[in-house]
């Protein structure tokens, strides 16, 4: 691994930050993400999110090879005194370079960017049966301290 940089994603890194997204078990039994052509929804997502100051698709880039992704979104709140927070999702690195250190680098990266913005708090959540995911967030100094719930629609 050469050094990491950080980046906000670009139309041309969409593909393969879906290719991120799509190798995950959990993921690929929610849904099936396909060829541009067919899924005009996702490119219409990236181009919301890239059009929207308070959301930031970051891509982890090692010698020109996207090598992980994340999706930092800030929220004004009037809770903890007007204190914006800063929710972390989408949090892939590829199969073949976990355990090197990338997820920590990029981590470490998205909670720089919520500090630099003055958020009060970041937030995330992950899904119950990814135990791993749990002991890496904790080993950052996440606390398991709310109870999520999601509905699908």
């Amino acid at each position: 691994m050469t050094q990491l940089i950080f980046r906000s994603a670009t139309r041309a890194d969409v593909p393969e930050i879906l290719a991120l997204l799509e190798d995950d078990a959990i993921h690929r039994s929610r849904q099936q993400v396909v060829a541009e052509r067919d899924d005009a929804a996702c490119w219409a997502a990236f181009e919301a999110i890239d059009a929207d100051p308070r959301n930031e698709l970051i891509v982890a880039e090692d010698a020109g090879t996207v090598v992980g992704t994340c999706q930092l979104t800030f929220i004004p709140s009037l809770s903890r005194r007007g204190a914006e927070r800063m929710t972390i999702e989408a949090v892939r690195v590829r199969t073949d370079l976990r355990g090197h250190g990338i997820g920590k680098a990029m981590m470490r990266w998205a909670l720089d960017r919520a500090r630099e913005r003055g958020c009060g708090l970041a937030q995330l959540t992950t899904d119950k049966r990814r135990t791993d995911a749990h002991r890496f967030y904790a080993g950052l100094g996440f606390t398991a301290s709310h109870e999520g719930m999601k509905l699908a629609l």
